[in-house]
């Protein structure tokens, strides 16, 4: 009896002795929430704002450049004065025209009294019409040389006048072609205006894309310090020809809104995108190959609990895959180390998950 007495109480000493086995530990995983995606994304490109009107501007005569009155970047308003040449030559050509004018319209005063006088010496009976008919031509000579010297005065005020080189509307200046003491021909190229009101965004495009871009192409602008900065914007022109060094072509697009952080110059970053027929795309890293079956795990965000479920691909990239079926927009699957969990296994959300 003591024997069997002992024998029991050993057996439950040694039952109680056994511990429970250790609960499955809480993992944390990386995920992301599902999306449904209905843009095809064709690349990003870096440009900048520029102005849609830009004027290269010179003088009209030739000279030394005496003075340059503002600088690159400057704003200008409309008649502003941009910078003057030596006004020497053109003050001497005013001196000696005034001069010229002066002798034919003291010439024309008497070609007009001699006129007059061979008029009345006529009317009187007592003058030769011959000496009338030279006296009236003298005065018509006169006159016509007159007008002439009077369009010499005031084109030599006029060259005076194009000594002064004046923007003929408000603009920036965006380049300086010559420098003061350097002479410059009529016509040169002197600086560069940029007219600030109309402003487009700028950038190269791969050949090849530039040729196939569809016709619902969405231009997306942001500046690239702000993103918060952006617009949406449309292709305004296409240079038909690829640059023969990059093999790009140029391409200006018209802002559909110009944010005041949008100034001349501003680096901006354009994406390209397109619509398509709604799709789910993942990280690669979500997948799990299986027995020739491919498989995600699905996120119970009640419970905190995953589950696998097979999905069927539409295309395998290099950092991700789209799915034809097996999961739903607003679901949430794990996007990393999927290869150690087990149904119905305890997660935790890692924080810096996508929400």
């Amino acid at each position: 009896m003591k024997r069997l007495l002992w024998l029991t109480a050993g057996l439950l000493l040694s039952a109680c002795s056994k511990k429970e086995p250790p609960p499955e530990p809480v993992r944390p995983v990386l995920s992301i929430e599902v999306q449904s995606l209905d843009q095809q994304a064709l690349g990003r490109f870096a440009g900048s704002i520029q102005a849609r009107y830009e004027t290269n501007v010179g003088f009209r005569v030739p000279g030394r450049i005496a003075s340059r009155n503002v600088d690159v970047g400057s704003e200008v308003e409309k008649g502003a004065l941009l910078a003057t040449l030596d006004p020497t030559d053109q003050q001497n050509q005013l001196r000696a025209s005034q001069g010229d004018l002066a002798r034919v319209e003291a010439q024309w005063i008497n070609a007009q009294a001699n006129a007059r006088r061979q008029q009345e010496l006529f009317n009187r009976g007592v003058g030769a019409q011959a000496q009338l008919d030279i006296a009236q031509t003298d005065l018509k000579t006169t006159q016509a040389s007159l007008d002439q010297a009077k369009a010499a005065v005031n084109q030599a005020k006029d060259q005076l006048n194009y000594s002064q080189l004046h923007t003929d509307h408000a603009a920036v200046v965006t380049a300086w072609n010559a420098e003061a003491g350097q002479t410059v021909s009529a016509g040169q190229q002197v600086v560069t205006l940029a007219r600030p009101d109309i402003k487009e965004a700028v950038i190269d495009l791969p050949a090849n894309l530039a040729e196939r871009l569809p016709a619902d192409v969405v231009f997306l602008v942001a500046a690239q310090l702000d993103p918060d900065i952006h617009t949406t914007a449309t292709v305004r022109e296409i240079e038909p020809q690829a640059q023969s060094a990059t093999r790009t072509r140029r391409a200006r697009l018209t802002l559909a809104e110009t944010p005041p952080g949008f100034r001349l110059g501003t680096a901006i970053s354009v994406t390209l995108s397109s619509a398509i027929e709604p799709r789910i795309e993942l990280p690669l890293g979500a997948l799990q190959e299986v027995d020739g079956k491919t498989r995600i795990w699905v996120i119970d965000t009640a419970t905190q609990t995953v589950s696998p479920r097979e999905v069927t691909l539409l295309s395998r990239g290099a950092d991700s895959v789209t799915l034809a079926s097996g999961v739903k927009p607003g679901e949430r699957v794990v996007s990393a180390g999927v290869n150690s969990l087990k149904p119905g296994q305890k997660i935790k959300i890692d924080e810096d998950s996508p929400r």
